[in-house]
């Protein structure tokens, strides 16, 4: 199982950020400006939800490309899909704060997927469930970590606004816009860099591996015994055996000679008187 790298992926997702700045700004200002607009603000809010597919990929993203009608050509199955992650989420929530948070980690790009992949909305929430399993507390430290990190800067610059410097309280304010504004790119392009790394396959000496272990784990254990011996055998050359002669055949006993039995006396002739 692939274990998500929280540094490396905040790194990564930065710079995908940072590198789509203007483009996902444009995005951001085209789709607040169109929210508004019946039909049309379902087509983009399908676009929008799809953005880390298309930044995983390391396409440039042209700010028009929200308007596309492909996006409202599913309209129907995106509806159900949102309302089965929403009502999840609530019924889950209703159990407590974790299992409804777990739904929600676990369930976080089946819109992108829906889109990515052109499946229906519970294959997407399964493939969702499945790319992310082993994986959600890391995603949850990624953006708990980029969120406290934004924070802390917010924090530092609120300390600069004060009464009696008015520069400097101006300076921080523009400041605390500007991170703001950067804080949405960067969101996006974290989402992407997670998005990557848990969609791409696994390299095939990994399954190999996980193969052999799978199949070491499900074998019966031989007894040791058997195991030495098998090891004794297959060390020990093997031992030429000579040639077999073909046995002599053995010579029928010769058969005994009845004994003679000696012949009888012929009896003498009686004198005559």
């Amino acid at each position: 199982m692939k274990k998500l790298p929280i540094f490396a992926t905040l790194a990564e997702g930065c710079k995908i950020g940072l590198v789509n700045f203007f483009s996902l700004l444009g995005v951001t200002i085209l789709y607040l400006l169109t929210i508004w607009i019946p039909y049309l603000n379902v087509g983009t809010t399908i676009a929008v939800s799809s953005l880390p597919a298309e930044l995983a990929k390391g396409k440039m993203i042209n700010p028009a490309f929200i308007f596309d009608g492909k996006y409202r050509k599913n309209m129907g199955e995106f509806f159900i899909l949102y309302s089965l992650m929403t009502g999840a989420v609530a019924v889950g929530l209703l159990f407590g704060l974790i299992p409804g948070l777990v739904i929600s980690i676990a369930w976080t790009y089946a819109i992108v997927i829906f889109v990515d992949k052109d499946l229906n909305a519970l294959e997407s929430l399964r493939e969702s469930n499945r790319i992310t399993y082993g994986n959600k507390w890391r995603m949850f430290g990624v953006v708990f970590l980029l969120v406290i990190f934004f924070y802390i800067i917010i924090g530092l610059l609120t300390l600069l606004i004060l009464p009696e410097i008015e520069w400097l309280s101006i300076l921080a304010a523009v400041l605390i816009i500007i991170a703001s504004i950067i804080l949405i790119p960067v969101s996006v392009g974290l989402e992407a860099a997670m998005y990557r790394f848990l969609s791409a396959p696994e390299e095939p000496k990994a399954v190999e591996a996980k193969a052999v272990e799978v199949k070491a784990e499900t074998a019966p254990a031989e007894p040791k015994e058997e195991i030495i011996a098998l090891a004794k055998e297959k060390k020990a050359p093997a031992k030429k055996t000579a040639p077999k002669k073909p046995a002599a055949k053995k010579e029928a006993p010769a058969k005994k000679s009845a004994a003679k039995k000696p012949a009888a006396k012929k009896a003498a002739p009686k004198k005559e008187k």
